[in-house]
């Protein structure tokens, strides 16, 4: 088998504090990155330079999104904003604020169909319309605050968790009931299979949750884990048997499920486990099955076809704390818990760096 261009360090740089998030523009070698200080800076690491959207404060941003088409940029945090900023080659214009004081912003996510973003408000989501600058509507998720949620890649539906599991709101009617997900625990993370044909939760008690969207109430669920599932991650590529790769990480061991052709068997997992911290992000490359995870040991590592070892890269020595795909592919950044922000790239095709 085929194995990929190991990746060489193109950017190296720092921010005031620890790396809350990461976040490209689709379509240029640019990335926003946001800070436990509070601060946004716009950094273009092929020419090294750089631009503060908002300077350190008292309180963090913990999320950034930019929106499928590039045009929008969504941060919110601690403040209890929801900031926008429209987006015009390497200007940023601030257009939106919206203010929610005594609320912590920890989860926000661009729709895939349209420029709708949603945010949590404790038990409540708010789904903001971009063209109109209103907000659409107001989901409560009754059971507490939301914990995650994620945008369904092709079709208006937006999945929120938390305790007792899950709810799918159907946008094209936000006043129908949603489809619940129902577990004896708390999803604390959700993502829907880039093919839309899937989604995992990740849970407080060890376990993950795996449904397939048209058969919603008959779920896998995925036991043994070391400890609370933090974030779980689809491969775009499909394998023999139809469908996605599934990582989830818990403590500083790496979980990769794939579903095996005899339905009898259902999915069979892999263990990496050469972590020696907790992993705090894990990511497909897009368009592949190479899969990065970045750990509190301060490594990133690279599992060729999430099954073996490939490169570890290093240069946060406090340990990483959030790691991104260029949506392309080629370009991956990860920032450290001391404020360490690095860009690695694979090279062009038939071509060196550059």
């Amino acid at each position: 088998m085929t194995v990929p261009s190991e990746l060489s360090g193109v950017w190296r740089g720092a921010v005031a504090e620890y790396v809350t998030a990461i976040a490209w523009m689709p379509k240029q070698v640019a990335l926003f990155v946001a800070t436990g200080a509070g601060e946004i800076q716009r950094i273009d690491p092929l020419t090294g330079t750089t631009q503060t959207l908002q300077l350190p404060q008292d309180r963090s941003i913990d999320c950034l999104a930019v929106s499928p088409d590039g045009q929008f940029l969504a941060a919110g945090g601690q403040e209890g904003t929801v900031q926008v900023w429209r987006l015009v080659g390497a200007i940023a214009e601030l257009v939106t604020t919206l203010e929610h004081p005594g609320t912590w912003v920890d989860q926000l996510a661009w729709s895939g169909t349209g420029n709708h973003l949603a945010f949590n408000l404790g038990r409540y989501v708010q789904v903001w319309d971009v063209a109109t600058d209103a907000v659409v509507t107001t989901l409560n998720f009754e059971a507490s605050t939301v914990l995650g949620m994620t945008w369904h890649p092709t079709r208006p539906y937006l999945a929120l968790c938390g305790s007792q599991g899950a709810k799918v709101w159907d946008g094209t009617d936000w006043d129908e009931e949603p489809v619940t997900l129902a577990i004896p625990s708390a999803s604390v993370a959700i993502a829907w299979s880039p093919d839309g044909r899937y989604i995992a939760d990740g849970n407080l008690d060890n376990t993950l949750t795996v449904i397939e969207w048209a058969m919603p109430q008959s779920p896998w669920m995925m036991r043994g884990f070391p400890a609370k599932v933090r974030q779980v991650a689809w491969s775009q590529p499909l394998t023999a048997a139809g469908a996605p790769l599934l990582a989830a990480c818990s403590a500083n061991a790496i979980a990769v499920w794939e579903r095996d052709g005899d339905e009898s068997v259902g999915w069979a997992n892999q263990i990496l486990e050469d972590h020696e911290g907790i992993v705090r992000a894990i990511a497909f490359q897009p368009g592949t099955m190479l899969l990065a995870s970045a750990a509190a040991d301060g490594w990133v590592c690279l599992w060729h076809k999430a099954q073996t070892l490939m490169q570890v890269l290093d240069g946060a020595p406090s340990g990483f704390s959030a790691l991104s795909w260029h949506p392309q592919g080629r370009y991956l950044a990860a920032g450290g818990q001391a404020g360490e922000l690095l860009v690695w790239a694979q090279p062009a095709p038939g071509k060196g760096f550059g």
